[in-house]
């Protein structure tokens, strides 16, 4: 009797949880408020270049940037004592050193990376690679550069297969090969910085919530971390503080513009498969149900400013943008206003040549093809 008991427990909460209740009234569908559209008509982004009213591209860059840093909510506090490392492991590739490193972020935290370091007398160009999300958390740093032999093989097969989604290259892999330092760390909530209980993509948003009940923002704390991360890699004896660039796909893409934009060290940025136009992102236009969420969410930011506006903010410096004309991620329409915008700016700013923009006909993925297009951009501008 008990047992039957349980079982129809058990199978009434599997009900509940494919079949979920339904009201006849209701306020949201497909993760948006039905009142969308009305949002969207109301965002007029009155901090963005064309709009605020500055004449002087340097004060308004210098006021929108605040802005952003307002939205990011408090950042982590600086470390002690400088960026204390620690190497954990080290072996040599062809033609380059890998080590695995243990490097103090924050008073509250270390975080695991990985460095990548040519052969030969440097100091060499850098490049901060930034990893994907990719709704999934178990690896980090190792979807962008080939995992040590220290790592598990579970570790390493998982982003071996990962490794499909860029064409079966590592990035950073390939980046060094050609004499760039490369530095990948892990984001908050992926690989070695995830949670005890296993990587799952559910929790990353509990999670988020719960770290703004402390007034953080995780996003925020990604790009801090990325910001960072770069001042170490320009620290380096090894690097040309002069010469350092930042790529990533997907999300990696998303907070490569967003380094761009807040770090004065970056150079020259690569992003693929991420820009786009709030208008089009967070409409009902499209037969969709993901639009955003946690992993690219400022508190506020979007009364002020919308993404490409943001972007902006790293003009004049080099930028390459590469999206898909067949990435369900992103809808066509808003990567077309999004760049049309971008070449506004630069153009205002005599600056359009250092803007490279491309639409191709491919998926949410950075293979090969896109890798190459990268190193060439990075050779002519680093």
């Amino acid at each position: 009797m008990r047992k039957s008991l349980l079982t129809v427990c058990l199978l009434s909460a599997v009900c509940l949880t494919v079949y979920a209740q339904k009201r006849e009234k209701y306020e949201f569908k497909r993760n948006l408020p039905v009142y969308a559209e009305q949002l969207i008509a109301d965002l007029d982004y009155p901090l963005s270049w064309e709009n605020s009213g500055i004449k002087n591209f340097n004060k308004w860059r210098k006021k929108a940037r605040q802005k952003v840093f307002d939205c990011m909510l408090m950042p982590p506090p600086a470390p002690s004592h400088g960026y204390e490392t620690k190497v954990l492991y080290e072996e040599q590739r062809d033609g380059y050193k890998a080590r695995k490193i243990e490097i103090r972020l924050s008073r509250y935290y270390t975080v695991p990376a990985y460095v990548l370091i040519p052969d030969g007398k440097g100091p060499f160009p850098a490049v901060n690679a930034l990893h994907d999300h990719g709704a999934h958390l178990f690896i980090g740093k190792e979807k962008m550069i080939r995992p040590l032999a220290c790592e598990t093989d579970e570790v390493k097969r998982d982003a071996e297969e990962w490794s499909a989604g860029y064409g079966g290259q590592f990035l950073g892999d390939y980046l060094a090969k050609h004499g760039y330092v490369v530095y990948s760390a892990d984001a908050p909530m992926w690989g070695e910085r995830g949670q005890m209980e296993g990587a799952r993509r559910d929790k990353y948003d509990m999670i988020a919530g719960n770290m703004m009940m402390y007034g953080i923002d995780l996003s925020a704390w990604m790009t801090y971390d990325d910001i960072s991360g770069t001042e170490f890699l320009a620290q380096m004896p090894e690097v040309d503080s002069k010469r350092i660039g930042c790529v990533g796909w997907s999300m990696g893409g998303y907070r490569s513009w967003m380094l761009a934009a807040l770090s004065d060290r970056i150079q020259a940025s690569a992003s693929v498969c991420w820009m786009v136009t709030t208008d089009e992102q967070m409409s009902f236009k499209y037969k969709r149900t993901e639009n955003g969420g946690f992993a690219n969410c400022l508190p506020g930011l979007r009364r002020w400013l919308d993404y490409p506006d943001i972007a902006s903010l790293a003009c004049p410096k080099a930028m390459l943008l590469i999206n898909g004309e067949k990435d369900k991620l992103f809808p066509v329409p808003g990567v077309k206003k999004a760049f049309d915008k971008l070449h506004a700016i630069w153009k205002s700013q005599h600056a359009e040549d250092k803007l490279q923009t491309e639409l191709w006909d491919i998926p949410h993925s950075c293979d090969k093809k896109a890798q190459q297009t990268i190193l060439e951009f990075f050779q002519k501008h680093l």
